[in-house]
């Protein structure tokens, strides 16, 4: 796998990887407005009360995601599990909005120069594979109710994973290895709980030396693909019933992703580290305590 990354890396400019990005977000935006338009024939066509809080939330989410280059999931899977959306339903619209949300911010991240090529490869190959075992799992395995409290207990985990990182020092020189291992299990966990890609992804590169900006932008990128073929795998099991959230977070993710791109490289990544940990962290404590009372 090692060496078929560097083979890859070797031979695919980054003008390849934006134009195969733009046509997988073309195709999927093709068939997500066929089965979006197909449902609404068949149900009454009603405006969720909470559309308004699904794009607050899809355009918070991003601005962090493209900035610090993780906790979109974490987040996103936070909120819609606290208005009562069910687990499946709340990963497979957050790994749907996502395709949209980190194409524009990869795109972004790649008009600006902020990625690394050969860490690209590396990590994306085993993501997909594991964001695809773990859609599976999540959606025709496990019970929503069964599920629900562990997916917010893991978001406990996973802020604070983030706020352990925001105060850990990081090498003068990168020590790069595993980085296959590392995707595998970043794409599993963010398809199974909805988010984790990024914190488990980025804050390890970090951990490992990388430059943050080249380390935010090629997780970013590569967070497009595990999104892409997590998502495939939802629609093949999982019926498009909660589309308004998927819409929600994806039109406020848009609006962020450029904004997102352009902070990175003047935001203080350390505090916002820690003010999003705190969220991802209280978010779910007390989801957990509305799922016992």
């Amino acid at each position: 796998m090692e060496k078929i990354a560097i083979s890859l890396s070797n031979s695919i400019k980054f003008k390849y990887i934006a134009i195969v990005m733009i046509l997988m977000k073309i195709g999927l935006i093709s068939l997500l407005a066929f089965r979006i338009f197909n449902s609404m024939n068949q149900l009454a066509f009603q405006i969720d009360p909470l559309f308004a809080y699904f794009v607050g939330v899809g355009f918070f989410a991003q601005l962090i995601d493209g900035a610090l280059g993780m906790a979109y999931g974490a987040t996103c899977t936070s909120l819609l599990l606290g208005v009562g959306v069910p687990p499946a339903f709340a990963t497979a619209s957050v790994h749907t909005a996502e395709v949209f949300t980190t194409g524009f911010s990869g795109l972004s991240h790649i008009y600006f120069g902020n990625i690394d090529k050969k860490l690209f490869f590396r990590i994306v190959i085993t993501g997909v594979i594991g964001a695809m075992i773990g859609a599976y799992l999540i959606s025709e395995v496990f019970q929503p109710d069964f599920i629900r409290p562990f997916i917010s207990a893991y978001m406990v985990v996973l802020g604070g994973l983030i706020l352990y990182k925001a105060f850990k020092g990081r090498p003068q020189t990168p020590v790069n290895k595993n980085l296959g291992i590392l995707g595998f299990y970043g794409g599993f966990l963010d398809a199974i709980g909805g988010g984790g890609w990024g914190p488990l992804v980025t804050s390890n590169l970090l951990r490992k030396g990388n430059p943050p900006k080249e380390t935010v932008g090629t997780v970013n990128t590569a967070e497009f693909f595990v999104a892409f073929f997590s998502t495939g795998v939802f629609m093949i099991f999982i019926d498009l019933e909660a589309w308004q959230p998927i819409v929600g977070l994806v039109l406020g993710g848009i609006f962020a992703a450029p904004l997102g791109a352009w902070l990175v490289r003047f935001i203080a990544a350390k505090k916002l580290m820690i003010s999003v940990g705190l969220i991802v962290v209280l978010i779910s404590i007390l989801n957990i305590i509305r799922y016992i009372y």
